[in-house]
């Protein structure tokens, strides 16, 4: 369990510094981008510039690379390229979630699994023959008590792991959403550009 707790505090602790908006998608950047390749592909250092940007600027950059590399490109394969693109920035953009849902679903069991073998040990030693007539009461409390501390610390694992994956899940969704829209912009534009 405190493997569990360090983990999920980790990939928390992550998923917050990598998925700030400067990183992921800049409010202005498709402006930008628009403004920098309203008369064609820019120059290469423009296009790597954009591609180092953020993940909206590696997607924008894809489609300016592929047209820099074949002025003739289809619009199929432009948006083939751009949705490529998108298609590994939602990758990174979900990296580490599924760890974070995993321990979000695992700590609670593992927190159960602790106090059955407690109540297994507890009364294994309650039950055993030297104590014929009927053990400690108080001692059978404290062992059930300590025994329930395991879920208890397993839920609280669990709990703010759900709601964090909850979270970023809604996050990760909302810069896919904004990268797809700017994607679908940018594709229209770059067709003008298109020999």
């Amino acid at each position: 369990m405190v493997a569990c707790s360090i983990a999920a505090l980790a990939l928390i602790i992550e998923r917050f510094s990598s998925l700030k908006i400067p990183k992921v998608a800049p409010p202005q950047l498709l402006n930008e981008a628009l403004i920098v390749s309203r008369d064609g592909v820019p120059k290469p250092d423009i296009v790597s510039q954009l591609e180092q940007n953020s993940l909206l600027g590696e997607v924008l950059a894809s489609g300016l690379l592929a047209l820099s590399l074949n002025p003739r490109i289809s619009e199929d394969d432009l948006r083939s390229t751009l949705e490529g693109a998108g298609r590994q920035a939602a990758h990174k953009l979900e990296r580490y979630l599924a760890a974070l849902a995993t321990i979000a679903s695992a700590a609670p069991l593992l927190g159960l699994l602790g106090t059955v073998i407690g109540m297994i040990d507890i009364f294994g030693a309650q039950g055993g023959a030297s104590n014929a007539m009927g053990g400690n009461p108080a001692q059978l409390a404290h062992g059930i008590s300590m025994a329930l501390y395991n879920t208890a610390f397993g839920l609280m694992v669990a709990i703010p792991s759900l709601i964090f994956w909850r979270y970023f899940r809604a996050r990760v969704d909302g810069y896919l959403l904004t990268m797809e829209l700017a994607s679908e912009r940018f594709v229209r534009h770059l067709n003008t550009l298109r020999k």
